[in-house]
Parts: C-alpha cells; structure tokens; sequence
C-alpha cells in the first residue's frame, strides 16, 4: 500500500472482487494517464491544459453516447455503461488536474479542501458507485477518507512538491507558525516547522477518523480493503509525527513491518 498518487485506487489488489478489476483498471487508467499529463514531461502549461481539454471532449461524446475516438475511451465509455457509472467525478478530477497547471500556492485550508474535493474525493465516489453503496452517509464519509488521504500525500511530498515549484500548505497556516518558503527551501525542520506539521498532522488524522466508520459499514473484501486504507493512511501521519515533521531527510512511507501492523488493526477496527 502506498498512500501516493492514485494508487489508493485498489488495482491490483487481492481483496478485490475478480468482477470489479477490469472497470477499476479503466478508472485508473484515466486518473493516472490525466494526472501524468499535468505533472510529467517538458510539455507547457498551454498543451497540458490543451491535453486535459482533448480528455474532457471525449467525457463529452460519452455522455453524448458517442463512440469516442481513442480505445482507452471507448474501454471507459464501456465501463461506465456496465456498471452504470456517472462521469461528474471524472470531470472533476480533470478540473483539479488543471488547477494544478496553473496554481501552485493555497491561501487557506478552505481553499485546498477544495481542490481535494476534486482530486481526491471522486475516486471514493467512484468506487461506492461501483459497489452499488453510494448512499448519502456513505458518500460523505468517503470525502473525508478521501480528503484526509490527499492531505496526507501533501505532508509526505513537501519537498517532492517544493521541486515542482508548488506548496500545499496552506498559507495562513504558515504564516501562523512563522514558517517561510525559505524553510521548505532549506529543508529546514525547525521547531516552527515541527509546530506546522504537528498542527496539519492533528487535523488531517481527526478528518480521516470522521469517515473512518464507512470501512466499518461496507462488508466483506470493500470494508477490509478500506480500513487498510485508512489504517495506512493514520500510519504515516505517526511516522510524520515520530520524526518530528522532518519529511526532507525522510519521505515516510510504509515497509513489511508496517503492514503487519496494519493488518492488526485493521482487524480490530
């Protein structure tokens, strides 16, 4: 398990039910291939945008019940219709892949929940969708696990970020503990620094536990398969903590020990 990207997508996962594999595959495929286009390779923000653009125009023949014009399309254009699927979560994943062409800064906490809500939150929709489970409790619940997971990659990532030119934090968080773009340019953890991961930490660790219940709700494989996820999910937010916010030196991530761990408690969730 990684808590990265859009692996939290369950790709290759044993717990997933054999039937569910194929549309989960195209649902990444999307995500990740769209994702890529506004973070990898030399391509300007104008064709990035101009890319993400030509994705959304094959979204529109799919829901114009138009044949698409590329194969990953019409695969996708298939997997929605078998599985009775909606296409607003796609769409809004390419609005939050365009955002971060063109904005690398957050004012407020506000502001980046937002962007999470897009970026983050429709990959949850998507899957309840998929389990026919997309009950109003169930959604909101997913928005905060979801959430909490794309916070949780910015705290790991800060210095990934920093080398894209971009800062998650959000502004008046740092300017609250005195913390400057300098900080994160020197890779300094600081004790102003502690203070801001140990106040991002907090929060983010009381919005995953808001949701957490839904790995509780959902049965069988799902519900194991989610309460990894979150068990994840808390698990590097400790090893944050554990070294006192240094994610420079360090990017936490999970190892083998860790998923004994994990398993344990997910358990007795």
């Amino acid at each position: 398990m990684t808590v990265n990207h859009y692996e939290n997508f369950p790709v290759a996962s044993v717990l997933l039910p054999a039937k569910y594999r194929p549309a989960v595959r195209e649902l990444y495929l999307f995500a990740r291939s769209a994702d890529d286009i506004a973070d990898e390779g030399t391509a300007d923000n104008a064709q990035r945008l101009a890319a993400l653009d030509a994705y959304a125009a094959q979204l529109n023949k799919i829901d114009a019940d138009v044949l698409p014009d590329e194969v990953q399309f019409v695969r996708l254009q298939t997997t929605l219709r078998v599985f009775e699927l909606p296409t607003n979560p796609l769409y809004d994943l390419l609005s939050a892949f365009k955002q971060d062409v063109v904005k690398k800064r957050y004012a407020t906490y506000a502001e980046l929940l937002d962007y999470c809500a897009r970026s983050a939150n429709p990959v949850g929709t998507l899957i309840l969708h998929l389990y026919k489970a997309a009950t109003p409790q169930n959604l909101r619940d997913s928005d905060a696990i979801c959430s909490a997971l794309q916070l949780i990659n910015f705290w790991q990532d800060v210095a990934i970020d920093w080398e894209k030119q971009r800062i998650y934090l959000p502004q008046e968080d740092m300017q609250r503990f005195a913390v400057s773009e300098q900080t994160i340019a020197q890779a300094s953890a600081n004790p102003a620094w502690q203070a801001l991961m140990q106040f991002e930490v907090q929060r983010t660790r009381e919005l995953m536990l808001s949701g957490s219940s839904l790995a509780c709700r959902l049965p069988g494989r799902v519900g194991f398969e989610l309460r990894l996820v979150v068990q994840g999910g808390l698990r590097i937010l400790e090893k944050i903590t554990q070294q006192h916010g240094d994610v420079f030196l360090h990017r936490p991530k999970l190892n083998r020990w860790d998923w004994l761990v994990l398993f344990w408690r997910a358990c007795r969730m």
